[in-house]
């Protein structure tokens, strides 16, 4: 199948302007923060030399005018945020309360078919356990991980293999972990797992294919990526546990299972808290894994990617956006609690 230029063209033009919008944009912002304060740092240091010349003091700036300087450099952001999650979060609320196809008002119907419809409520069960789970057992490998990896000789290469999966997309993931999973009817298999089952002595399964148990082979694929992330930054923070704690505890004779849990938790537990909201919000956003290893089929979607079906695949964009409210509710208070745990450790 040869490539035609002519057919492609329009495509490539349309490429090709969204990679010179791209730079222009980006680049025209970056110029932007670049020139403005320093033409205002320039004019800034002139004015204090000037002052110290003459011997005037110096008069100081409005704060009229400070408030206008800190908007304009505010506004770029504000702009993107408003148009980008305020008015998509405005009109996604408003179609959550119409009809399939948009047409007509149908007021908290789409929310109570999420609660009654036995598929969706399955939809929801299954999110509940990818919320439990992933966050839990990420942090608890990275955690164990990150402690058993201090100060070893290997440090470094050893932290470099449970952290490479970061560097992995989610589908890109998927699909290695799919070749893990595969089957091969009788025989040779070319899935590691069923090729471990056979050799010792069992039948090779489609794994995908039962359920809970494919729910639960989908979130070791998170858990495989995330626990790197989780490993980086639990062992920064016990890094930063100040060494005179650790050898005055060690003088006092505490056991390692006392020095972990009366001195390790408590002195990361900051990192610990950001480290599994962290894994919580992605959990419940949690889509390119579950359509890239089984659509969502076999009692394995999750809100995410639900949300998607019912809004491109059957043309339902009530519900769908039904289900995007609700996750966006969701992850609401976690943020919320996220927040308020910064703000008391910059108070604290």
């Amino acid at each position: 199948m040869g490539f035609d230029f002519a057919d492609e063209q329009p495509k490539l033009l349309m490429l090709m302007y969204g990679l010179v919008a791209f730079v222009v944009v980006v680049g025209g912002l970056l110029l932007l923060l670049d020139v403005v304060p320093a033409w205002f740092a320039r004019r800034r240091e002139a004015q204090l030399v000037a002052a110290s010349v003459s011997g005037t003091p110096l008069a100081r700036r409005p704060k009229q005018r400070e408030g206008l300087f800190a908007l304009f450099f505010l506004l770029p952001t504000l702009l993107l945020l408003v148009i980008g999650l305020v008015v998509p979060a405005i009109r996604t609320t408003l179609l959550s309360l119409m009809d399939g196809s948009s047409s007509n008002w149908v007021g908290l119907r789409n929310y109570g078919w999420m609660f009654s419809d036995s598929s969706i409520v399955r939809v929801l069960i299954n999110t509940l356990v990818w919320v439990l789970l992933v966050p839990l057992v990420a942090t608890g490998f990275g955690l164990t991980y990150a402690i058993l990896v201090d100060k070893a000789r290997f440090e470094a290469v050893a932290k470099s293999l449970i952290f490479l999966p970061m560097a992995i997309s989610f589908v890109g993931a998927s699909i290695i972990w799919k070749f893990v999973y595969a089957y091969r009817g009788e025989g040779d298999q070319i899935g590691l797992l069923n090729q471990m089952v056979v050799s010792l002595g069992g039948e090779p399964k489609q794994w995908l294919l039962e359920s809970p148990l494919n729910t639960l082979l989908l979130i070791v694929i998170m858990v495989w990526i995330q626990a790197g992330f989780a490993m980086v930054v639990l062992s920064a923070a016990i890094k930063a546990i100040p060494g005179d704690i650790v050898e005055a505890a060690r003088l006092d004779g505490v056991s390692p299972w006392q020095m972990f849990w009366q001195i390790t938790m408590p002195s990361i537990r900051p990192a610990l808290i950001v480290v599994v909201v962290t894994l919580t919000i992605a959990t419940l956003k949690v889509f390119d894994i579950v359509r890239t290893s089984t659509n969502g089929n076999y009692d394995t979607s999750v809100i995410a990617s639900e949300m998607y079906n019912q809004a491109f695949r059957y043309g339902q964009n009530g519900q769908g956006s039904a289900l995007a409210v609700f996750l966006f509710i969701l992850v609401i208070p976690v943020v919320i609690y996220q927040i308020r745990n910064l703000r008391q450790q910059r108070e604290g």
